[in-house]
């Protein structure tokens, strides 16, 4: 009976509002609008805010990323022609680490070398990196085909690369991939497998990997290459020695990763005073940015929450000039035994019927202006589940609270001053 009544009602409230169908439309606007830029630009920051932070876990939650880095004092004075630059990480620092501390799992250590890679006739510069079987397990890459370095490469110092997609296309094209040889600096290296590129990295973020390396043994690389390496740039020559360009180190738990790096910058701190090393933790680096996304949320949702506010007054104004236009039928409803809670609820009605509406068209747009920005912009946008349900809670929500006053003031009408109205 009361379901019957309330469905009785609804069509009754839509078929007064299609007696004014341009007003109707045009009071709905405010709704749709603000529904569809609070959809929109919250799509935006999520898909912004999820391409960071899936950066951010591709370097591991539970790792710690250590990289040489040249002393300001080095940095100046290379400028001046400097004969040899010393600085870094030191492969003591690599034994220190792995010794010291029990939350330690594993402690990878990495060669970088830039290095030119030739077959045939084609060339591509490389970033030769080498490194232990570790690598694969705390930066991990899809395999496409072969396999990782192993143990065994590295107890018989094999002459083995795995180069990336990206490598292969460039140097391989049109051959066969594992076990073709590649000339790389003077020496040549076998296939062995081939990793999956990252093309799309941001330059913000700064990962272990890149899409132009080759990966050695890293007792190989000492023994090929050493520690010290000349830069020839504008008629000068520069030379460094640095023994490891970078350390991973992998803590068995998230909850000591913080304690473990801390304690690591104090022991590197001791053996490196001129502080010739930078430390990175990406699970710190998570939480400050799942924090600059919430605050991102925040900010851009009381931006567009600004247009429902309108869209919100906009609806009240109309249904107040909708109880001046027909307090002659309030009057009437009135007088032959309406009570004041149905006047309300007939009001009420057509408010929410007015946002809702208004609001499921919102939600149509503020999809479709994501899936145009991503298809134009290349840029990556996501509609959330939550932003929509709290859009359609926002509409039933505003038809509720800007109806009210409206259809109070209509119910709180005297039948007999209604009925004299003209």
């Amino acid at each position: 009976m009361i379901g019957s009544r309330f469905f009785r009602n609804v069509r009754l409230g839509i078929k007064t509002l299609m007696l004014h169908k341009m007003r109707s439309m045009l009071t709905m606007l405010g709704m749709v609008f603000g529904v569809g830029a609070v959809i929109a630009m919250l799509a935006v920051g999520e898909g912004a805010s999820r391409e960071a932070l899936d950066q951010i876990r591709r370097l591991g939650s539970q790792n710690i990323i250590i990289n040489s880095q040249k002393p300001v004092e080095q940095a100046a004075a290379g400028a001046m022609n400097v004969r040899m630059n010393i600085y870094g990480l030191l492969y003591d620092d690599l034994e220190r680490i792995r010794q010291s501390y029990e939350t330690v799992e594993r402690v990878v250590p990495a060669k970088l070398i830039r290095g030119q890679g030739r077959v045939d006739g084609r060339t591509l510069e490389l970033r030769i990196v080498g490194t232990s079987p570790e690598w694969s397990q705390l930066v991990q890459r899809n395999l496409l085909t072969g396999r990782n370095m192993n143990q065994r490469d590295m107890e018989e110092h094999s002459n083995v690369v795995v180069l990336t997609e990206h490598g292969v296309r460039r140097l391989l094209a049109g051959r066969q991939t594992l076990g073709s040889k590649v000339l790389i600096n003077s020496g040549y290296y076998t296939v062995i497998g081939v990793v999956q590129s990252e093309e799309s990295q941001s330059s913000t973020m700064q990962t272990p990997d890149q899409n132009i390396d080759a990966y050695i043994p890293i007792n190989v690389a000492i023994e090929r290459y050493g520690d010290m390496s000349v830069t020839r740039t504008s008629g000068s020559r520069t030379r460094e020695l640095v023994e490891l360009h970078q350390i991973i180190v992998q803590v068995d738990s998230i909850d000591h990763v913080e304690s473990t790096a801390a304690a690591i910058d104090r022991m590197l701190s001791i053996h490196h005073p001129k502080g010739d090393y930078s430390l990175s933790v990406p699970l710190a680096l998570l939480r400050q940015a799942e924090s600059t996304q919430r605050t991102f949320s925040i900010v851009l949702g009381s931006i567009a929450g600004i247009s429902l506010l309108i869209g919100g007054i906009g609806i009240m104004n109309i249904m107040l000039a909708s109880v001046t236009e027909r307090t002659k039928e309030i009057g009437i409803r009135r007088a032959i035994g309406a009570k004041r809670k149905q006047i309300v609820g007939q009001f009420l009605i057509e408010t929410v019927v007015l946002s809702v509406t208004g609001g499921l068209i919102g939600i149509g747009i503020g999809i479709l202006i994501p899936w145009i920005i991503t298809l134009v912009a290349q840029m990556p946008t996501a509609v959330t589940a939550w932003s929509v349900g709290l859009s359609v809670v926002i509409s039933v929500g505003i038809g509720i609270v800007f109806g009210m006053y409206p259809a109070m003031r209509a119910a709180n009408l005297d039948p007999i001053v209604a009925l004299r109205h003209e």
